[in-house]
């Protein structure tokens, strides 16, 4: 008898918090939310921290200021570019494609940013603008037009290995 009125008492000690809920609490499927503050973001600066500038026309040091965006005026990028051509039409920007222009097609880059093109093997550059999205081959980083791509003399070649820089 004595282990049966123990028992009792232990339950009821543990099953004190659950008491404390109210039903809809106990039985909600729906977690409670627990709120926590936002991680500060990298561009906010804290009032009593100095602000440190790196000086004018240097390169990001680190990989994470490259890939953070917060340097993006020295967005550097490398990989194959292909060139097209098509006598009409217009580009995604909605201007009238011009195949002899020095223009480039670009998946994420915003219309007009000018962009520095250099063959890798020739060693030989272009400065174009986006005007187009694509290219649609997936390991491709750039289409440039026929114009951009007698410039760098890769017409006979077709797709070059090129290294970029966003002017």
């Amino acid at each position: 008898m004595i282990a049966i009125a123990t028992v009792p008492t232990l339950i009821a000690i543990q099953a004190t918090p659950a008491v404390a809920q109210s039903f809809d609490d106990r039985w909600s499927v729906i977690p409670k939310a627990h709120a926590e503050p936002a991680p500060e973001r990298p561009d906010q600066t804290k009032k009593d921290e100095p602000q440190v500038q790196p000086p004018s026309g240097q390169e990001p040091t680190s990989e994470t200021e490259v890939r953070s965006g917060t340097r993006s005026f020295n967005r550097v990028f490398s990989g194959k570019a292909s060139f097209y051509s098509y006598p009409k039409g217009k580009t995604a920007s909605g201007s009238r494609f011009n195949r002899d222009a020095l223009t480039a097609a670009h998946r994420s880059l915003s219309f007009g940013t000018r962009v520095r093109v250099t063959d890798l093997t020739s060693r030989k550059s272009v400065v174009v603008r986006i005007t187009d999205r694509g290219p649609r081959v997936r390991d491709r980083v750039l289409d440039l037009s026929l114009g951009a791509a007698r410039s760098l003399g890769i017409t006979d070649r077709g797709v070059v290995q090129v290294h970029a820089k966003v002017l």
